[in-house]
């Protein structure tokens, strides 16, 4: 490639390189005060490239590859690079991960224990997690949550949060601009601007927290709190995971003991006021 850098999220230690400058740039700028370890080896490997030579300058194509690749996969114009950059981190983990049971979910912390949050695209977990991790809790992930099959702590894994469309603005209103990344408009998911976790969060990221607390979000509706019994919870997080399988009994071991060691509601609301009032009223009675 002719263009690299390394960004160190949590656990993995990520090698992005590029065909052009541009995604380089916007992800260093995004992840500028994480920590840096060019000496250690990378984990999981991204490549931004263009399937053709004259692609580079001609309407440039971004195509995202690296160790694990989909092979149908649509490029992105340059002016979403930093996006295909995302998305093939979001990738190689996904499907690359072993080494923990891996949840597509948002997780905050607080006093050494968490809070995970999994839903649907669209549920209000990320945005969830983005004002409570403004608001006295410590963000540990908006995109996945890593669980550590060898004692059940939750691992931070605080990349840069992915904000969609309404969900950016009421962030915007509540942070400094400078730790808003540029925005990207009329992706194929809708208008993305991603935001920088506090500083106290990325300093964090190697302390895990016991997790203490699952919430199945909704957003839309009235409030409403429904607890969940440990064989629909398991269920649906097996779903939400992109490893489970993989890790065979490993995972299967792991997931019992965080449903049967956590309790897990399913929460729906209108607003996001709404829903930070349920999550801290859930989170008293989960951790008196």
């Amino acid at each position: 490639m002719r263009y690299a850098t390394r960004i160190a999220v949590g656990p993995v230690q990520f090698r992005i390189g590029s065909d052009w400058r541009a995604p380089i740039a916007a992800i260093e700028r995004l992840y500028a005060g994480y920590p840096r370890d060019d000496a250690r080896p990378a984990d999981a490997t991204v490549r931004l490239f263009a399937a053709r030579p004259w692609r580079r300058w001609l309407r440039p194509s971004v195509h995202i590859g690296g160790d694990f690749t989909v092979p149908d996969a649509l490029p992105l114009p340059l002016s979403m690079g930093l996006l295909a950059a995302e998305m093939g981190m979001n990738l190689q983990i996904a499907l690359g991960w072993r080494r923990h049971l891996l949840l597509h979910a948002s997780a905050v912390a607080r006093d050494g224990r968490a809070l995970v949050m999994s839903g649907e695209s669209g549920s209000g977990k990320s945005t969830l997690a983005a004002l409570l991790g403004e608001e006295g809790w410590r963000l540990m992930g908006d995109e996945f949550t890593l669980v550590d099959p060898a004692n059940g702590d939750a691992l931070a894994f605080p990349r840069a949060v992915s904000l969609k469309n309404a969900a950016i603005g009421e962030v915007a209103e509540r942070v400094a601009p400078e730790r808003l990344g540029p925005l990207l408009a009329r992706t194929p998911k809708g208008d993305i601007r991603h935001l920088i976790p506090r500083a106290e969060a990325i300093a964090a990221m190697h302390e895990p927290a016991r997790p203490a607390l699952i919430l199945f979000p909704r957003f839309g509706g009235e409030a409403a709190v429904e607890p969940m019994g440990e064989g629909e919870a398991f269920v649906r997080l097996t779903e939400a995971s992109t490893n489970y399988v993989a890790l065979g009994e490993a995972g299967f071991a792991t997931l019992a003991r965080l449903v049967r060691e956590t309790p897990a509601f399913a929460v729906s609301y209108p607003d996001s006021a709404s829903g930070r009032a349920l999550v801290e009223g859930l989170w008293a009675e989960a951790v008196r």
